[in-house]
């Protein structure tokens, strides 16, 4: 029992021990916290301090640069402002210099006028005088003759009349006499010296151009899997593309030349750019139709400069570079243009006249033959309005209108013009009849194919055989082409006379394109 109570005393104070050993360490634990946050904060004070004296220390230094660098713009503002105000001085100096010159002329100018008033005011004066003495003359002479004055001019000028008359027929006539005998044997003379001085290269349009390549083996990526390539090549341009064996060659067959030539640069592209496929087909004829259009431009500048020809309008520069993709009875329009100019030019020296105008009308001849959009008016005509509206002298619009006899003409260029053009077109081997004709029928395919709605464009190749039309999708579906392929025969059959037969082929095409982003 005593043991118990014992134990239990030990516990009891060795809890009360235990309670007063932890009260003193926890004191002791938060003195010492206290202590370390109270370091700790002046630590981060003393910090705080430095960062704040530097952060100022670094804008007054930022503020200094800059005060600087603004104190160098005002200087140079400044010195700008300066020169400006010295350069308004100067010119200030100069406009009152000229302004007391002009004060100074304009003085002189109206004393200049008060003289010329006063000398015009004396010679009214003796002019009145002058007058007078010739009325009291005339009378005096009147009294005298017993003729009126009016009785005596008209009886002079009777008798002049009748001799003048009489002598003027009789020199007319010496001068129609002398000039029957030598006009033909000078015409000869003119003509014949400006052929012989004009030396110029027959000017032969063919309908076909060889495409030359570098092995046969890009022949193959031409025609492409299943022929893709020149059907698409042949869909886009309207060129018929033989492939044969002829070797390092390939054949380019259409009447359009413009047509011609656009497939020939597109090849040209695609054989060396090496992706030949349908997209990029159709992609690089695109490009190469707007080459060809600018190409037209330069084609028709250059020509107005070898010629010496200025101040043409653009639109009339424009249409002679067209003349170069087109032909009159196979002749090359622009070859042919070129020298009737320079044939006009020669013979118009020869003659007395205008070298420089008859030059432009010979140049200008035939600008009718390239409208834009086919016209039933004639070319002549049609290119004497195109001279007019852009600004031609009046010479030269007659010297186009009348080339053919359909107006008449009226000064002594048109005559030229005309000439000139007969010999162009006389020289042997100079035209094909036949070939004029050709391309006219060919050309009238196509425009049958484009009366009818929905056709977007139509090309009559192999010679005419076949009309190949490209019509719009979303308008036209596959019954509606079957029905325009019968209708634009029928219509060929009715409106045409043609050998052999037309093939008409009506392609529809849809596609669909969606673009990934």
């Amino acid at each position: 029992m005593n043991e118990l109570i014992y134990i239990v005393i030990g516990s009891l104070i060795g809890g009360i021990i235990f309670f007063i050993i932890n009260k003193i360490l926890n004191k002791k634990s938060i003195d010492y916290a206290k202590s370390s946050s109270n370091k700790i904060l002046n630590e981060a004070r003393a910090e705080a301090e430095n960062i704040k004296n530097n952060k100022i220390l670094q804008a007054k230094e930022k503020f200094l640069e800059l005060k600087s660098e603004h104190e160098k713009y005002i200087l140079s503002k400044n010195a700008e402002h300066n020169d400006k105000k010295q350069n308004l001085k100067l010119k200030e100096r100069e406009v009152n210099q000229k302004l007391k010159k002009i004060e100074k002329l304009k003085t002189d100018f109206e004393e200049k006028i008060k003289t010329f008033n006063k000398k015009n005011e004396t010679v009214e004066k003796k002019k009145l005088e002058i007058e007078k003495i010739l009325k009291n003359q005339v009378k005096e002479i009147e009294k005298i003759a017993g003729y009126s004055a009016k009785q005596a001019k008209d009886e002079l000028l009777k008798i002049l009349k009748d001799e003048v008359k009489s002598q003027a027929l009789e020199i007319s006539q010496n001068i129609i006499d002398e000039a029957k005998l030598s006009a033909k044997q000078e015409a000869k003379k003119i003509v014949i010296s400006s052929i012989q001085r004009l030396g110029t290269e027959e000017a032969i349009d063919n309908c076909v151009s060889v495409f030359n390549i570098e092995s046969d083996d890009i022949k193959g990526r031409i025609i492409g899997r299943e022929g893709r390539n020149i059907k698409a090549i042949e869909s886009a341009t309207g060129v018929e593309i033989i492939v044969d064996d002829t070797p390092e060659a390939i054949i380019l067959s259409c009447f359009d030349s413009v047509r011609r030539e656009t497939a020939r640069l597109s090849l040209k592209k695609l054989v060396t750019d090496g992706r030949i496929h349908p997209a990029r087909i159709e992609e690089v004829v695109k490009k190469t139709s707007k080459e060809i259009e600018n190409e037209i431009i330069e084609i028709g500048k250059r020509t107005v400069i070898d010629l010496g020809i200025h101040g043409l309008h653009p639109n009339l520069v424009k249409a002679v570079g067209r003349m170069r993709f087109r032909s009159s009875y196979g002749q090359n329009l622009l070859q042919h243009s070129k020298e009737v100019a320079k044939l006009c030019g020669i013979m118009a020296s020869e003659l007395g006249l205008n070298p420089k105008l008859a030059k432009r009308a010979g140049l200008l001849h035939d600008i009718g033959k390239v409208p834009e959009e086919e016209t039933e008016i004639p070319h002549a005509l049609l290119g004497m309005q195109w001279a007019e509206k852009y600004g031609e002298k009046s010479d030269v619009c007659n010297a186009i209108g009348a080339h053919h006899d359909e107006i008449e003409m009226n000064n002594m260029i048109s005559p030229v013009v005309q000439v000139c053009d007969a010999i162009s077109g006389a020289r042997p081997g100079a035209r094909r009849q036949v070939m004029e004709s050709y391309i006219q029928r060919l050309k009238d395919l196509e425009n049958i194919a484009y009366s009818f709605d929905g056709v977007n464009k139509a090309f009559a190749i192999q010679a005419g055989r076949e009309l190949r039309v490209m019509v719009e999708s979303e308008k036209i579906d596959d019954e509606k082409a079957k029905k325009l392929s019968f209708e634009i025969s029928q219509k060929i059959q009715t409106e045409m006379t043609y050998p052999g037969q037309v093939k008409v082929t009506v392609i529809r095409e849809t596609r669909a394109v969606n673009v990934a982003t």
